[in-house]
């Protein structure tokens, strides 16, 4: 039994896990999803995330934006990171089952750098 969590909102995998109000959980074993929840943080920022997820034994994240700080703390936390998904979470974690998940390793969120763009992000990286 594995648990993968999806940053979640309205289906989709949310584009900035520090600021994810909910998280979808998937139970899988032997490769399918047995079960899943959509669990709420609870107002819980940047940092108690990792541990929002490590209390829920969470083995894997599934996520759009993220910075260096959360990385970190996931990463203390034993969880492993795909970051830089969009689209459909359920499909999101299909995709990662059977190898064929798409994300982007490098994908950072810099929170403190709000600025003013016309619908173009550096990097198509934006997390907003």
């Amino acid at each position: 039994m594995m648990k993968i969590a999806v940053t979640y909102e309205d289906g989709k995998v949310f584009q900035h896990f520090g600021h994810s109000e909910k998280f979808k959980v998937y139970e899988t074993e032997d490769g399918k999803v047995v079960s899943s929840e959509v669990a709420d943080t609870n107002g819980s920022g940047h940092g108690a995330l990792a541990d929002f997820l490590a209390e829920k034994a969470v083995k894997v994240l599934i996520c759009g934006g993220i910075g260096q700080g959360a990385r970190q703390a996931l990463a203390q936390a034993g969880i492993e990171l795909y970051p830089g998904v969009s689209g459909d979470a359920d499909q999101a974690v299909l995709a990662y089952l059977n190898g064929s998940l798409s994300y982007d390793p490098d994908t950072v969120c810099s929170h403190h750098e709000h600025h003013e763009h016309d619908g173009e992000c550096a990097g198509g990286n934006c997390c907003h």
